[in-house]
């Protein structure tokens, strides 16, 4: 549990959101692409101590972007208390989802819940009124179980393709096909999302501008949507995290830090504590965290940091700002860690986001103890639902199994809360010759 303090109620989450405008959409896609106008999220979702439900298809059951949503809130956002489940299977439409929903997540009582279908549903053949109809049914069929149940709900489109898949013998049609019926599909869930008062992630645009980005820049192998075409590696599932924290509201201000030149002092905001200033060293302790995987490098669709260099993750869900006042010299050199860089004067006052400038911060441990608690019970839940709820066991007695496989879940679920611990760290400021 995190210490009662002031910056536990951040105006950031007192205060509307403004309502984000969607990437720019390049003119070559708008010419094959027709994608109508989506709801986005304009106040803040997530209330302390939401339980969320992360639902979805095989790219959900990769568990990778559920684990980016999880080890965020957990680690960048405390204060609010979030738990998760995640509830990923491979295969799965709508409608099989809608069918599960009651025994497997309802029973749980989630807050919130984000739908990611569509990959499946679209049937991997050039657009169909009748299979479209189908999807919206049963996509509007689930959005009302959860809120008839009392939870809010995201619901996500589903994302772009990078070539038809092999393994799915019935598929037809040009990947570009596809692609047109897949965004015929993200308009649909943008319908049912608009049409039931819910947020929306607009992952199919959000993927595409980010692929065709990617691919200007480093060639036809990048592939956002993954190597195999439909399952993304590590920039895909950035890019599906990003739309998705975007449509829960988050803010992105993690924090910062003041400095005054003049006279050597720092003050911090938001989770983070100055315990000592002078001599140009800040010693800070960090009660929440920025986003801080560690370095990685932009050109290969398996890192985390070429999806988050892909969309404005940084800028607008990363920001650890740091700000100096009264500066006396012309350019100064900040060192935080290992790293240093040096920045004009001028640039320090309007402030420099430290997050994304250090990519190997004193931070990132921290971060890495909260992912890796995170992704071993995200592991088990997946195991809890599809191989013993859905198994054998599950067969036998039901209810008999949820209940053993809870006291199972249980020490994963304290270790994902104990996981996050506040962080003592110090960042150096010297004017630069």
């Amino acid at each position: 549990m995190i210490r009662t303090a002031a910056w536990l109620f951040p105006l950031a989450l007192a205060l509307p959101l403004a309502a984000r405008e969607a990437l720019p959409f390049p003119a070559e896609l708008a010419a094959i692409y027709k994608l109508d106008a989506a709801p986005v999220t304009e106040s803040p979702l997530l209330k302390t101590g939401d339980r969320l439900a992360i639902c979805g298809d095989s790219i959900t059951e990769q568990r990778l972007y559920s684990v980016l949503l999880e080890t965020y809130l957990r680690a960048c956002c405390p204060e609010l208390e979030v738990t998760c489940r995640q509830y990923g299977w491979s295969g799965e439409q709508a409608g099989g989802f809608l069918g599960r929903m009651e025994s497997d997540v309802l029973r749980f009582k989630p807050t919130v819940a984000t739908t990611c279908y569509g990959m499946n549903d679209f049937r991997y053949v050039p657009f169909d009124p009748a299979i479209g109809a189908e999807y919206k049914k049963n996509e509007t069929a689930v959005v009302k179980a959860f809120q008839a149940a009392g939870c809010k709900v995201v619901v996500g489109s589903p994302g772009i393709i990078d070539s038809v898949p092999h393994w799915v013998k019935s598929a037809a049609g040009t990947q570009q096909d596809l692609n047109i019926s897949l965004s015929r599909f993200r308009n649909i869930a943008a319908e049912v999302a608009e049409e039931t008062q819910s947020q929306f992630a607009d992952t199919w645009q959000e993927m595409a501008v980010a692929d065709h980005t990617a691919k200007k820049q480093f060639g036809p192998d990048f592939k956002v949507s993954g190597k195999d075409g439909v399952h993304p590696a590590w920039a895909g599932q950035v890019v599906m995290a990003y739309g998705f924290l975007k449509a829960l509201g988050m803010d992105g201000n993690l924090g910062s830090i003041t400095y005054d030149a003049a006279s050597s002092k720092a003050v911090g905001s938001d989770g983070h504590e100055v315990q000592d200033s002078m001599n140009n060293r800040i010693v800070v302790l960090s009660q929440r965290l920025p986003f801080a995987p560690g370095p990685g490098v932009l050109d290969k669709d398996d890192s985390l940091r070429a999806g988050m260099a892909l969309v404005p993750f940084d800028d607008e869900l990363n920001r650890f700002t740091f700000r100096m006042t009264s500066p006396t010299a012309t350019s100064y050199t900040i060192t935080w860690g290992e790293q240093s860089r040096t920045y004009p004067a001028a640039e320090l006052e309007k402030g420099i986001n430290l997050a994304k400038d250090f990519d190997n911060n004193p931070l990132v441990p921290a971060m890495k103890k909260v992912w890796d608690a995170v992704a071993k019970k995200q592991e088990y839940e997946t195991r809890q639902i599809k191989e013993l709820v859905h198994g054998p066991e599950g067969a036998a007695d039901r209810d008999a199994t949820f209940a053993l496989t809870e006291k199972a879940r249980a020490p994963l679920a304290r270790a994902v809360q104990d996981s996050f611990v506040s962080v003592i760290h110090e960042i150096t400021v010297k004017a630069a010759p």
